[in-house]
């Protein structure tokens, strides 16, 4: 189906914050006195004026009452933003016969019972929007002060934005379809105190920032369609960035003879970037100036030579073999694989004796692809695979096919977990099986066979990774699977 423009020619003026609890995902409905025909869309326009002129008191609960009072700051002085447009899904009049309802609403959402029993003893009916909520893109602007009432009309001053189709659902389609059926059936909403949880973290967030993470995974399980998480850059990994840099720093100040703390300074970063990858290193094993730079014990024996500069020089690989043989013994340096690190080119002579003793030789900014690709997906480097890429000369175009090879099974992950949501969006069921899920990727061109698919599901849905949850089965094709948080690949 084409994305269109939505035709939106007025606004509804609801509470300020029952408009911030709408664009949140908190509520799908709201008193609103006026009717209104179901299908229609328009502007949530945030008002001062609360329903039926109750006050913050009388129509929120308590644990609401502060950030209510924030919120009305907040919309207090011009220009003010609407940052969302909702269409009724439902214009539902709740009469007298009804009204045994009020207490499980109310039980729901963020009002007072006796705020919901006022306005109805006020009419005898209590009318109620049940709202499918977008948020904008770009959030209108509204310049001047608008007229208290039911309805906003936009004026030329205002700056309008253009609504779409595209526009981000503020809640999922599964999630919309539960909410709204347990509402009409008379059933309390289950996760309120999981909901609760995450308004605590909302209001936390200035405070402790450390809680976006747990706000964001929580937002994703309660089916609101969190706009994905920004990746924070840690200052504890900012080192990665300069292993290739301090590389070429070696190959200037080599140029300027005045190499040797560079080179100190390449080989630390070499450890640390090892270190970091999973290897650990055997200190005993270190000799001093002209010593062996590095050992690493585990999981493999792997012995490394770092050489700053710009050419990787003749000898290299003789000075591996005499410092390593002498460190280690022969038969434990033989078993060992062997590395040359550096920012510069090898010399043909360095390249033949590579071959010949089995050495590996990378770049430096290969070993930093290999570390920023492990910290942005911790785990994502099996060093027992990067073994197998150890062959003999020099290894960064087999080392650069290794990594691509991760990331393309990263993002089939990935796609993995946007089908099973997906398909519960689409089919409005929380759980997929094997085959349903087999059936809906293949429409969409996607080839995997069902037990392939079924072991990275498993996967994704290790309490390790928690992508997904999992109900299991009689058997794996029993098993059921359903949608937690994405896997950014950006």
């Amino acid at each position: 189906m084409p994305q269109t423009e939505m035709n939106i020619h007025n606004g509804i003026q609801l509470a300020a914050f029952d408009v911030e609890m709408l664009a949140l995902g908190k509520l799908i409905l709201v008193p609103f006195h006026q009717t209104l025909k179901e299908g229609k869309a328009f502007w949530l326009y945030p008002s001062q004026q609360l329903t039926n002129n109750l006050s913050l008191e009388q129509y929120y609960k308590p644990e609401y009452l502060t950030s209510a009072k924030k919120t009305l700051v907040k919309y207090s002085k011009f220009p003010i933003q609407i940052q969302a447009w909702a269409s009724c899904e439902k214009y539902w009049r709740i009469n007298c016969e009804q009204k045994h309802l009020l207490p499980k609403i109310a039980q729901s959402t963020i009002w007072n019972l006796s705020a919901l029993e006022h306005i109805f003893e006020q009419h005898q009916v209590l009318k109620i929007l049940i709202l499918r909520v977008f948020r904008l893109s770009n959030p209108c602007m509204v310049n001047l002060p608008v007229e208290v009432g039911h309805f906003y009309w936009s004026k030329s001053e205002d700056s309008i934005t253009t609504a779409s189709e595209k526009d981000t659902p503020v809640v999922s389609n599964a999630n919309f379809k539960q909410r709204k059926n347990l509402l009409l059936n008379d059933k309390v909403y289950p996760y309120t105190n999981i909901e609760s949880l995450q308004f605590q973290c909302e209001k936390s967030l200035e405070i402790h920032p450390n809680y976006q993470k747990l706000n964001h995974t929580i937002k994703l399980f309660l089916g609101w369609n969190s706009q994905p998480i920004s990746k924070q850059s840690n200052p504890d990994l900012a080192w990665i960035g300069t292993i290739a840099k301090l590389g070429d720093r070696s190959i200037e100040l080599d140029e300027k003879k005045s190499s040797y703390q560079a080179g100190t300074d390449f080989e630390n970063i070499v450890r640390q970037s090892l270190e970091f990858l999973g290897f650990t290193i055997d200190y005993s094993h270190k000799g001093g100036a002209g010593g062996l730079d590095l050992f690493c014990s585990q999981p493999y024996p792997l012995v490394c030579e770092c050489k700053a500069g710009k050419l990787i020089p003749s000898r290299t690989v003789e000075e591996l073999i005499k410092l390593g043989g002498m460190h280690l013994g022969k038969d434990k340096f033989i078993d060992s694989a062997k590395l040359v690190i550096g920012p510069g080119n090898p010399s043909s002579d360095t390249l033949k004796s590579a071959q010949e003793w089995k050495v590996s030789i990378i770049n430096a900014m290969t070993l930093q692809k290999l570390v920023e690709l492990h910290a942005k997906y911790l785990g994502s480097i099996n060093l027992f695979e990067l073994e197998k890429y150890l062959e003999p000369g020099q290894i960064d175009v087999k080392l650069e096919e290794y990594i691509q090879k991760i990331e393309k099974e990263i993002e089939l992950r990935s796609h993995i977990i946007q089908f099973v949501k997906e398909y519960s969006e689409n089919t409005g069921t929380e759980r997929t099986g094997v085959d349903s899920l087999h059936g809906f990727i293949a429409g969409k061109s996607f080839r995997t066979q069902p037990k392939e698919l079924h072991e990275i599901l498993i996967e994704l849905s290790s309490p390790l990774t928690g992508y997904l949850g999992r109900i299991k089965g009689e058997d794996w094709k029993r098993d059921r699977f359903y949608f937690l948080r994405d896997l950014s690949i950006t």
